[in-house]
């Protein structure tokens, strides 16, 4: 797929998702199999910009092209300027969040919030689309189906989006009432992509390459995003890839395999946050391998314990470490293996 300057080396992409997808896990999911990776949002108010968080989500240092990352906000000339302020710092894409549905978020009118009035909502994609066009970067737009059951004008928005300039379009199969409730249906995707002539990404419930498979068939799409699924299994694009590729399950990573990704990311994640914020900020991405990983759920459970109780850098290293040798060393069946 083509996307501005980019040729984008396959159709799988991380979904960006506030407190996961930060530089850290896009790098360790781009290394193990997908072609693309927005960030987590960047507010568009400028009081906060000077903030350590929004400047921890502005460092791409290290990362490969391209750089995606995406803005929220409820006010044009604001979300234009946010645009220019990340590719000050780096950005090669400029992606518009109108798919969040959290309250935190839609209580200030923005992510698919908007979606409420639309007005509005192609107002911001026109006035960032204005601020890229001058330094050659593209947009792109993610949002849900619509705001609620009866209200799902993701249709309408997706053909003033791509008239405005928008040159990716991603949708979420669900509304912004559904939250993350239910499944996704992609039937709203399958239409909006027989209509458009940019590429549409398909994006919810992907959490196996047979669901990819056929997720990919039932819409067209272009490409498909992968969130929740990924967490914690970042594997699972390589996986999807080989199965796309060749029909047949790519065999499981080897523990060994697992503990060196894992420890990568800790290392780059530690480098990002420092130790105090890295040590505890690490917990829930461990708290998710331990859940994909073969283990029983008794040894999770310790695991989860004990890497909670951890303070510094050297002790969750240990603690990781020894755990996974652990598990490896383990005499009984591999569980992964008894699957496959």
């Amino acid at each position: 797929m083509q996307l501005g300057a980019f040729t984008l080396p396959n159709a799988l992409f991380v979904a960006p998702m506030a407190g996961v997808t930060d530089r850290p896990f896009r790098k360790l999911c781009k290394r193990l199999g997908a072609g693309y990776a927005v960030s987590e949002m960047v507010t568009s108010r400028p009081d906060l910009q000077d903030s350590l968080k929004t400047s921890r989500r502005a460092n791409h240092e290290g990362e490969a092209a391209p750089i995606s990352v995406q803005i929220a906000g409820t006010d044009a000339e604001m979300m234009a300027d946010a645009a220019r302020y990340n590719i000050d710092r780096g950005a090669q894409i400029i992606d518009i969040n109108m798919g969040c549905p959290a309250k935190k978020v839609c209580n200030k009118w923005a992510g698919s919030a908007l979606m409420q009035d639309e007005a509005l909502a192609i107002g911001i994609v026109e006035a960032v689309v204005a601020a890229c066009a001058p330094h050659g970067v593209p947009v792109t737009l993610k949002m849900r189906t619509g705001w609620c059951q009866s209200v799902r004008n993701a249709p309408t928005l997706a053909l003033a989006a791509e008239s405005a300039g928008v040159q990716m379009l991603t949708v979420h199969g669900r509304t912004r009432e559904q939250g993350y409730k239910g499944q996704a249906e992609h039937d709203t995707v399958a239409h909006i992509k027989s209509r458009l002539r940019i590429p549409v990404v398909a994006n919810g419930d992907i959490d196996s390459p047979e669901r990819a498979a056929e997720v990919l068939r039932h819409t067209g799409a272009d490409a498909i995003m992968i969130g929740r699924a990924a967490q914690g299994r970042p594997w699972i694009f390589r996986e999807i890839a080989h199965y796309l590729a060749t029909g047949e399950h790519l065999p499981p990573p080897d523990l060994a395999e697992v503990k060196v990704w894992l420890l990568d990311h800790l290392h780059d994640h530690y480098d990002l946050y420092g130790e105090y914020t890295g040590v505890r900020s690490a917990r829930k991405h461990l708290a998710w391998y331990a859940r994909s990983l073969p283990v029983n759920p008794t040894d999770a459970a310790a695991f989860r314990e004990r890497i909670n109780a951890t303070t510094t850098i050297d002790e969750q290293l240990r603690v990781v470490s020894d755990s996974l040798d652990a598990w490896r060393d383990c005499p009984a069946p591999h569980p992964w293996k008894l699957a496959a």
